[in-house]
């Protein structure tokens, strides 16, 4: 997530407020979907971007999440989604978002 991302969630965030965010991550490396999780709850964990020290408390989620992949039209996933999910280690990217947003302790969307 780049600093220009982080100034418009965080702009979005000021201007809306947080109640009715999500945030749907696609990132294809654990590493990096596990820092970008943590910047929208926790705020930017490397301290140089918009987000630093800035907890929005936001719900996150990854594509392939089942909570979340439900909620797309079957379909509209197969097209856009299935093979990256075959493809990439969809169940430890997964994991990893779902932690910190434990951790964080972000009420999951029902």
């Amino acid at each position: 997530m780049d600093l220009e991302d982080q100034g418009s969630i965080k702009a979005i965030a000021e201007k809306e407020g947080t109640a009715n965010m999500v945030v749907l991550l696609g990132s294809p490396e654990p590493e990096a979907a596990e820092m970008y999780a943590t910047t929208v709850t926790s705020g930017d964990p490397t301290y140089a971007g918009p987000l630093a020290g800035v907890p929005l408390g936001l719900p996150v989620y990854h594509i392939f999440e089942p909570e979340f992949k439900q909620l797309i039209p079957p379909e509209v996933y197969r097209a856009q989604a299935e093979m990256s999910e075959m493809a990439l280690p969809a169940e430890e990217l997964c994991a990893r978002v779902r932690s910190i947003r434990e951790q964080s302790g972000v009420k999951p969307i029902t």
